[in-house]
């Protein structure tokens, strides 16, 4: 019931990922006459592999994470992590307020031994195919521990995602030892100590597309500005190729001999298609969208909840973690 659009965007997405994995059985949590409504403009749906779990309250986008936890046990949010919780469903994948679904994931999920908290991951376009970028804005504030933590949960991450020892790096203003804040210095530290991981030291921003790393490591606050320029950026280059291609008539039969590379740089770089963050260190799996996402993103964000499900990827961190922490 979340997000930007609420049902009007996640059930068209729910119903055409049910689709395309033949073998995806989904529950909507929500409001059942909306759900049912939405449901019905879609007549050939195969009901056998979708129920509907009631839920009576909804989490707007700008409540504050206590109230949800204290004032909302009926809320949708809430009844789809208590389904995890329960073991009867594999993943919750949500579009709705980021702060209510990291506090309630917690509250409800725990994190894995030796996990302070959870970060958000998600995977970006780079140069060499993609990077892991974690955090993406659900710990502001980080110690050098939490950062050490967040490489290890992302190396695993990356491991299981099909990557051969992910090469592991620090976001700083600069590659030299000297650079960075403390914690960021005391961090590199102790990624120097990790023989289990491979660390490549500090990676800038630019550094960041080239693909000179697997997995960067940074605080929420860095990395929620680094995903949202990112997009910003994205959907700028897009924009004034498309506004040069139309600005005379040279340049229009210039664009429609370049109108498929034009297009395919649109899929590679459109946010939807990278849509989907993982909460990484818990005991359950949750995928956060964006909350602007439309249907397309949304199938996005489905697509990674079903990876790691594929990997097992709570169970294979738990694995890994008493190895690589300190």
């Amino acid at each position: 019931m979340g997000g930007d659009f609420g049902p009007h965007c996640i059930v068209p997405a729910c119903l055409d990922s049910l689709v395309e994995y033949p073998s995806l059985q989904l529950i909507l949590v929500g409001q059942p006459s909306v759900i049912e409504a939405l449901i019905a403009e879609h007549p050939a749906v195969d009901r056998s592999r979708l129920r509907i779990h009631p839920a009576s309250e909804i989490v707007t986008m700008d409540e504050r994470p206590a109230q949800v936890l204290r004032g909302k046990p009926d809320s949708s949010m809430r009844q789809a992590l208590e389904l995890v919780r329960r073991g009867e469903a594999q993943a919750c994948v949500s579009a709705g307020n980021t702060g209510a679904l990291m506090a309630l994931s917690r509250y409800l999920l725990k994190t894995l031994p030796g996990i302070d908290r959870p970060a958000m991951v998600t995977a970006i376009p780079t140069a060499r195919g993609s990077c892991h970028l974690l955090d993406l804005g659900a710990n502001i504030d980080c110690s050098a521990e939490h950062l050490y933590q967040f490489a290890v949960m992302g190396a695993v991450a990356a491991e299981a995602l099909g990557i051969v020892r992910p090469r592991v790096a620090l976001l700083n203003v600069g590659t030299e030892e000297i650079k960075g804040s403390q914690q960021v210095k005391l961090a590199a530290t102790l990624l120097q100590q990790a023989r289990e991981l491979n660390y490549v030291g500090f990676v800038e921003g630019d550094g960041l597309y080239r693909g000179e790393a697997d997995v960067v490591v940074c605080d929420g606050f860095v990395g929620n500005i680094v995903l949202k320029a990112s997009e910003g950026l994205a959907a700028l280059i897009v924009a004034r190729l498309e506004a040069l291609f139309r600005s005379g008539v040279g340049p229009r039969l210039v664009g429609l001999l370049a109108l498929p590379l034009l297009r395919r740089l649109q899929d590679d770089l459109r946010p939807a298609r990278h849509n989907g963050a993982s909460f990484l260190g818990l005991q359950g799996i949750v995928v956060k969208s964006h909350g602007g996402a439309g249907p397309e993103g949304f199938r996005s964000a489905i697509r990674r909840a079903l990876a790691e499900i594929r990997e097992n990827l709570p169970q294979r961190l738990h694995g890994r973690l008493e190895q690589l922490l300190l």
